[in-house]
C-alpha cells in the first residue's frame, strides 16, 4: 500500500512533445463530438420535419393551427377527377369560411375544419396549412398583405360511385366502402346516418350528442359480427387444413346442426338438403358450416385469423376499428362453431372485411389502402405523390384462386343472385345477415365482393344495420356501386 501511494504522489514527468499530442487529441474528441451531435440533430429535424411534424401541428392542442389559419388561405380537397369536395371562400366582412359542394354526399371521409377536424381535413390538416407555390408569389402577396393559397389535396375518391352509393344507401343507417383491388386506391366512403359538414358550427352541440352517432364514420370505426361474410374465413382454413381438396366433402342440411350439444340453425331455418362444399358456401348454409367448423384445428384456426390481420394493426393511414374474435385453443366447441359462421363475439369493421375481399380478388396479395393521391401547390404542380405500395401476401394464391371461384357461384347460383345481370363486367361476392342481438329475427345486412371483366379491378363491401337478408339487401346495392364504376 505505501509503494502505491508513493507512486501516485511522485511526480510525473511527461516530455514536452507528448503534452502537444494529448492536447491535439482531446481538441479531435470535442471536435467529432460536436459534430456527431450537429449531424444528429440534422437527421432529427428532417425526421421530424417528414414525420413527426404533420402529426404535431394536426394535434387539436396545438395553437400554431390558429396562426397559420391566419396566414393562409386553407386550400381545397378534390376528387380523383378535379371535383372541388372542400373549398375556401370569402364572406362579406372579409374573413373566409369553409365550403363543402357535395353536402351530405361526402361528410364522412372529407369530414370538417371545426370542433377537432375530422377525415382528410383531419388527415391533411398540415398539407392544407402548408404553402408551396411560386416563392415570387408568396413574397408578392406577403408583402402586399395578401393570404397565401395552402396546397391542395387530390384525393382517390370516385364521384359517380360516391354518389351512387350514397344514393343507394338512402335513410338506412350502415356503410359502404370501395377500393381498387391492384392499387389500393379507396375510391368511396359513405356512413349513415350522415350530416352537412357545412352546418357542423351551427348544430354541433345536435351533432355531438345525436344518439344515431352520426358523426361516426361507420366504414373504418364500426364494429359488427360479419355473418355469413366470414365464411369466407373458415372457407380457407378448410383448404389450408386439407391442401385445396374439398371434392369429398359432402352434407345433408335438414336446417340445424347438432354437436356436443351446441346446435346451430339455418338462416329462416331453410333445409337445404344434400350439398358439397360449394353449394355449402353459395347458399351460406349455417348447419353445413357449423359441420365444416367442428373438423377445423383451433389453433390453426387462430393463426389464420392472425394472417388476415385480426387483432392487429391494419396498414391504414386513418383511425379504424381492430377485428376481434376470441377463437383459441380454449375455446369451448360452441364458441368454435359460432366463430365459424361469423357469430359468438367475433367482430370486424367494414374496411377490414374489403381488405380481405381485395386480397382474394389480387391473387391473395394485400395492397396498402390509401384515400390521397396527390398533394399540389396552387399553380397545380405536384407536390407529393403517393406510392403504390404492398402490404404483402395474406392468403395463398391457390387459396384465393379456389375463394373466387366459389364467390363467383354466389352471384351465379347462389344467395348472391341479384347482383348476376351486369353490362360487360362479372361480380363476385358473399353475402351474410349477421345476428346481433338475443332478438334473431333481427339481423345486419352484409355484402363484400370484386367485380372486373377479364380479372377483378375493384372490390365492394356494404354493411346495412338491422337490415335483414343480406341477399336482398345488400347486394342491389353493391351493384349499384359496381355499375357506377363500369358504366360511366
Amino acid at each position: 500500500m505505501k509503494i502505491l501511494q508513493k507512486i501516485i504522489s511522485k511526480p510525473q514527468k511527461v516530455k514536452p512533445g507528448r503534452r502537444h499530442v494529448d492536447s491535439n487529441r482531446e481538441i479531435g474528441v470535442i471536435t467529432y463530438l460536436f459534430l456527431f451531435l450537429f449531424l444528429a440533430m440534422l437527421v432529427y429535424l428532417g425526421y421530424f420535419t417528414r414525420v413527426k411534424a404533420p402529426d404535431v401541428i394536426n394535434s387539436t392542442y396545438n395553437k400554431r393551427q390558429s396562426l397559420l389559419e391566419s396566414r393562409l388561405i386553407r386550400g381545397d380537397i378534390l376528387s380523383r377527377e378535379g371535383n372541388v369536395l372542400a373549398t375556401t371562400l370569402s364572406d362579406n366582412d372579409g374573413g373566409y369560411y369553409r365550403s363543402y359542394p357535395y353536402r351530405n354526399t361526402f361528410a364522412h371521409i372529407v369530414g370538417y375544419s371545426t370542433h377537432g377536424v375530422l377525415g382528410l381535413e383531419s388527415m391533411e390538416n398540415y398539407t392544407l396549412l402548408t404553402c408551396d407555390g411560386n416563392i415570387a408569389d408568396r413574397i408578392s402577396n406577403d408583402l402586399a398583405g395578401r393570404k397565401n393559397h395552402g396546397d391542395n389535396v387530390v384525393s382517390t375518391l370516385d364521384t359517380a360511385m360516391q354518389e351512387a352509393a350514397y344514393d343507394a344507401m338512402d335513410e338506412k343507417k350502415g356503410a359502404v366502402v370501395a377500393m381498387n383491388v391492384r392499387t389500393g386506391e379507396i375510391l368511396c366512403v359513405v356512413s349513415k346516418p350522415d350530416f352537412d359538414p357545412n352546418e357542423v358550427i351551427g348544430r354541433w352541440d345536435v351533432l355531438s350528442e345525436s344518439e344515431d352517432s352520426v358523426l361516426l364514420n361507420r366504414a373504418f370505426l364500426g364494429s359488427y359480427p360479419p355473418g355469413s361474410t366470414f365464411k369466407i374465413v373458415t372457407a380457407l382454413e378448410y383448404l389450408k387444413e386439407h391442401g385445396g381438396n374439398i371434392s369429398d366433402y359432402g352434407f345433408e342440411c335438414k336446417g340445424s346442426f347438432e354437436y356436443k350439444g351446441s346446435i346451430i340453425n339455418c338462416y329462416n331455418e331453410q333445409s337445404h338438403g344434400w350439398m358439397n362444399f360449394d353449394d355449402s358456401f353459395a347458399n351460406s348454409c349455417n348447419s353445413s358450416f357449423a359441420n365444416i367448423s367442428s373438423q377445423l384445428d383451433k389453433k390453426r384456426f387462430a393463426d389464420t385469423l392472425d394472417e388476415l390481420l385480426f387483432g392487429r394493426d391494419l396498414p391504414l393511414p386513418f383511425k379504424y376499428s381492430k377485428a376481434y374474435s376470441d377463437l383459441g385453443v380454449d375455446s369451448s366447441t360452441d364458441e368454435l362453431l359460432q366463430t365459424g359462421i361469423g357469430q359468438g363475439k367475433t367482430l370486424i369493421s367494414p374496411i377490414h372485411m374489403l381488405m380481405i375481399t381485395s386480397a382474394i380478388a389480387n391473387d391473395g396479395i394485400l395492397m396498402k389502402p390509401y384515400v390521397v393521391s396527390e398533394i399540389q401547390n396552387t399553380d397545380g404542380g405536384v407536390i407529393r405523390k403517393t406510392r403504390i405500395r404492398e402490404y404483402g401476401r395474406i392468403i395463398d394464391e391457390t387459396y384465393a384462386a379456389g375463394l373466387r371461384k366459389m364467390m363467383r357461384e354466389v352471384v351465379v347460383n347462389g344467395t348472391g343472385r341479384r347482383a348476376f345481370d351486369t353490362q360487360g363486367y362479372d361480380i363476385s361476392g358473399k353475402t351474410g345477415s349477421a345476428e346481433y342481438s338475443s332478438n334473431k329475427s333481427l339481423s345486419h345486412a352484409w355484402f363484400t365482393g370484386f367485380a372486373g371483366t377479364d380479372e377483378p379491378e375493384i372490390a365492394v363491401t356494404v354493411i346495412v344495420e338491422g337490415g335483414g337478408s343480406g341477399g336482398a339487401v345488400a347486394v342491389p346495392i353493391a351493384k349499384r356501386v359496381f355499375d357506377a364504376y363500369y358504366n360511366k
